[in-house]
């Protein structure tokens, strides 16, 4: 698992917690490993159902829903080969790096704490508990505004204070696109560069009539 010296520079995946007013970065959590698989489920946004109107046919009403899934590993005994680990941060096992993950689909224990002392003076309505904003990177091309929607966690090794010092982690994301987030805001603005990059992507790709055995559309 560890790199061999003079390799290229490899590119982690990860995720990034941003402040959704100022875009200040509050916490990253890079991936120890990249994902061996990506699974993306889109699932179109048509105008009209099935059966509907005709000429609603050929519209789409926004963006698809896309779904991210991915499956990541977290292994302390890896870590221990980096040359420049700090030993410190290795006593309690992998559980920093798994707390990073949990945390994220937490209230704070600050917010939930206040909200109970609103509620013990007679507040009748206790606005659900604002998060940062989460960004799934995979590269400069796809920085993508998320929401994790489920996490699954399966430890497989412990040392010998029950600290876990391996485990796999399921990670499945839903992308916020501009149905979820304003045009103006940085979630939006992150939205709406990942689309445009597909559209360059898709210009790349120039395909030809005569390919399929067509000579023009009959």
């Amino acid at each position: 698992m560890t790199q061999f010296p003079g390799s290229p520079h490899l590119l982690k995946s990860g995720i990034v917690l941003i402040d959704p007013d100022t875009s200040a970065v509050r916490r990253v959590v890079v991936l120890q490993y990249n994902p061996d698989t990506l699974s993306r489920t889109l699932q179109v946004q048509g105008a009209s159902g099935e059966g509907g109107d005709r000429s609603e046919a050929l519209r789409l009403k926004g963006p698809p829903i896309e779904t991210i899934k991915l499956d990541a590993e977290i292994d302390l005994i890896d870590q221990l080969s980096i040359a420049d680990f700090d030993p410190t941060t290795t006593q309690p096992g992998i559980y920093p790096q798994l707390a990073a993950l949990e945390t994220i689909i937490y209230p704070t224990s600050a917010q939930l704490q206040s909200n109970n002392s609103l509620a013990s003076v007679g507040t009748l309505e206790v606005a659900p508990a604002a998060t940062p904003l989460m960004l799934f990177v995979f590269g400069e091309s796809r920085i993508l505004p998320v929401r994790l929607t489920e996490l699954s966690i399966t430890e497989e090794a412990f040392d010998v204070a029950l600290n876990p010092t391996r485990a796999k982690v399921s990670l499945s994301m839903r992308v916020l696109s501009i149905n979820d987030l304003s045009f103006d805001d940085k979630g939006g603005n992150l939205f709406m560069s990942y689309l445009r990059q597909k559209e360059r992507f898709a210009a790349l790709n120039q395909g030809a009539l005569s390919a399929l055995g067509l000579r023009g559309i009959p």
